[in-house]
């Protein structure tokens, strides 16, 4: 297991610090910065171990070729389809897309599927797109999506041939 170094807390500490000195002192964008990462902390500690259980039921349940079947490199257009659904209905953002991507890859998704799954999970899902609308109104969505999508299907298509050329691998843990 490869060893914390204590320096890598010192930036955490000194927050933690400036929030009890703003409290103590009474300053108020101290104590407001406080109260935000405490909300943000608690919002990810109710949002986090059911994403964690279900990625684990993932792990568990779908097996290995099913993955490669529809999200392997000979998957086609359907992989990307199914890359787009998957980060539509992704709760919880970047944070939980990052391990379902790790499980995707560990199941042998292809490199192109999974950076297009992160780019589309960072700007399509489905929760964040309805209250897009209602405060953006419809035609900024579309736009934006008809924009974003692509651009992140390309960027996945490109990356992932770029990386396969250079014979990329992940580290295992």
């Amino acid at each position: 297991m490869k060893k914390v170094k204590f320096r890598s807390f010192i930036p955490a500490i000194l927050f933690l610090i400036f929030v009890l000195i703003s409290y103590i002192v009474g300053y108020k964008n101290g104590m407001e910065s406080g109260k935000e990462f405490a909300q943000i902390i608690w919002e990810m500690l109710k949002l986090l171990p059911p994403a964690f259980i279900l990625i684990g039921l993932f792990e568990v349940w779908v097996s290995r070729e099913t993955v490669i079947t529809h999200l392997g490199e000979n998957s086609g257009i359907k992989a990307y389809l199914l890359a787009l659904l998957l980060a539509g209905i992704t709760i919880g953002g970047l944070y939980v897309a990052f391990p379902i991507a790790q499980s995707l890859h560990k199941k042998g998704a292809s490199l192109k599927v999974i950076f297009a799954y992160l780019g589309f999970a960072g700007v399509f899902r489905i929760p964040m797109n309805v209250f897009e609308i209602s405060c953006m109104g419809l035609s900024f969505t579309a736009v934006r999506l008809a924009v974003t999508i692509p651009l992140f299907l390309l960027i996945g298509i490109v990356m992932g041939h770029i990386l396969k050329k250079k014979n990329y691998k992940l580290k295992e843990n």
